[in-house]
């Protein structure tokens, strides 16, 4: 079972994406537990304070290192290896789905989510392992983006899902976006599903399935196809 704590000022706002949905799923079948950790209450000053302005000068906050360590520090951690200690920050790698597939295999992540103008650089330097961005926008604090980044981990991990294959065929996983789908009625306002997917023939459905996702890639994201390994038959379909 993979353990993941979240270091945040707003442990409520995990309260309903964490008890929802598939992460609750998961945490019924036992893929992970979470627990969110404030780290305000471990802070040593008598107001519990947590930032301070910046050496040099300069705009907004800086988060203090002492609260952020003394909490990591009082983290159980008897695994048979450390555990991945994650900083949510903009300036960070950016995040991927192979990132995610990495992380699923881990069986403990540490989320720190900041607040303010930045951490203190003794916090990068000295106690996390990774730094992650979502993308090149500016959210009010890591928690949203924190929460992202579980929810993509933690959707990969055995029993999460109810089909195993679910998360495998998911766009990225392939490095191709997904083909389209289809469902119930076979004709809508005169459009109808495509005849091979009612053939019931697997073999015909899973090549234009991957006809599907290669031609979706080519014209959304073609970046996607620059360094992958294609079939001459492939290469035929695009051109």
């Amino acid at each position: 079972m993979m353990q993941i704590d979240i270091l945040t000022l707003f442990p409520q706002m995990f309260t309903g994406p964490m008890e929802s949905s598939i992460m609750k799923k998961a945490q019924d079948n036992h893929a992970f537990r979470y627990q969110t950790i404030d780290f305000r209450e471990y802070a040593d000053n008598k107001h519990q304070k947590v930032d301070d302005y910046p050496y040099g000068g300069g705009a907004g906050m800086v988060l203090m290192p002492q609260p952020i360590f003394s909490a990591v520090d009082a983290i159980d951690k008897n695994e048979s290896r450390p555990p991945r200690i994650i900083l949510m920050c903009p300036q960070g790698e950016r995040y991927s789905q192979a990132k995610a597939e990495e992380l699923a295999k881990e069986e403990h992540l540490i989320f720190i989510c900041g607040h303010y103008e930045g951490y203190d650089e003794r916090i990068r330097e000295q106690l996390v392992t990774d730094e992650i961005s979502i993308g090149d926008f500016v959210l009010t604090g890591g928690e949203l983006a924190a929460m992202t980044v579980i929810d993509s981990v933690v959707r990969l991990l055995p029993d999460a899902l109810g089909n195993a294959a679910s998360a495998q065929e998911d766009s990225f996983s392939t490095g191709l976006l997904e083909h389209p789908h289809y469902t119930r009625p076979a004709e809508f306002r005169g459009l109808e599903v495509p005849e091979v997917l009612r053939s019931g023939h697997h073999e015909k459905i899973a090549q234009w399935r991957r006809m599907q996702s290669l031609m979706r890639t080519k014209q959304r994201r073609p970046d996607l196809l620059e360094n992958m390994l294609l079939s001459k038959e492939e290469q035929q379909w695009l051109e």
